[in-house]
């Protein structure tokens, strides 16, 4: 059987005159786009000029929401009761989904991002917080979520698709978190690390961890940071590797 793997970023994380990467030379390379929906990062035009390159090079659209945090690039946890996450997942969906619609595209996926992607990973009541607001919105609509982690739990348990995801250019510990950003060694920038790393998930369902060890996980989808150093090249080489190896690249709703 033929192994398959999407190959997603999060892009349209400007703001204003503020450009943060290439997201078109990304987009070539990338087969779904989880696009910032302006709590985090991204603003109005930026979301429809993201929107145009994700049909431009037919890449999956996904929605990127995160915390109200333009200062902490929504990285910084912030405490939250449950109506006030859904009522964020619900608000930035629709604003991202309205552009997709008025431009002729359809929404694949919703993928959390920063603090809040990392809480709803480790708390159930945040995880189905988010998986309900999808659900309310469009109950055919994919959540993206860490592998092994209660985001994927509360999804299935709404009653939705979910697509386990594991992470190219960042390191992971024990219990198959992602080692904070705080942590010496969290991102990773050699290539050559990064796309044995990402074969071994994809092809073996297993990681090797910050001490060594190895871990299961599950690969549906993997990511790579656009603000990591050297993301179109790592994009660009990932993509490659996985095809000499015969490994399928396509987004996770074909």
């Amino acid at each position: 059987m033929t192994k398959k793997i999407d190959l997603n970023s999060d892009l349209g994380e400007g703001f204003g005159k503020y450009k943060a990467v290439n997201d078109e030379k990304i987009m070539e390379n990338i087969t779904s786009a989880n696009i910032a929906c302006g709590y985090h990062a991204g603003d109005p035009l930026i979301m429809e000029k993201s929107v145009k390159l994700a049909i431009k090079h037919g890449v999956a659209i996904g929605a990127h929401p995160g915390f109200p945090d333009l200062m902490g690039f929504g990285r910084r946890k912030i405490e939250v009761s449950v109506e006030e996450v859904r009522d964020y997942v619900i608000y930035q969906i629709g604003a991202l989904m309205a552009f997709v619609h008025a431009l002729g595209g359809n929404m694949q996926h919703v993928k959390p991002h920063g603090a809040l992607y990392n809480m709803a990973c480790q708390d159930y009541k945040i995880a189905y917080a988010v998986a309900k607001a999808v659900y309310d919105v469009d109950k055919e609509l994919i959540l993206v979520g860490l592998s092994n982690s209660q985001i994927l739990k509360a999804g299935r348990d709404v009653g939705l698709k979910v697509a386990s995801e594991v992470f190219a250019d960042r390191a992971y510990t024990q219990d198959g978190s992602l080692l904070s950003r705080n942590m010496k060694g969290a991102v990773l920038d050699n290539i050559d690390q990064i796309l044995s790393r990402s074969l071994e998930m994809v092809e073996k369902g297993t990681i090797t961890t910050i001490n060594g060890s190895k871990i299961k996980i599950e690969a549906d989808t993997i990511c790579v940071h656009s603000d990591t150093p050297k993301s179109v090249e790592i994009t660009r080489k990932l993509k490659e590797n996985f095809i000499l190896h015969g490994v399928k690249v396509e987004r996770i709703g074909k």
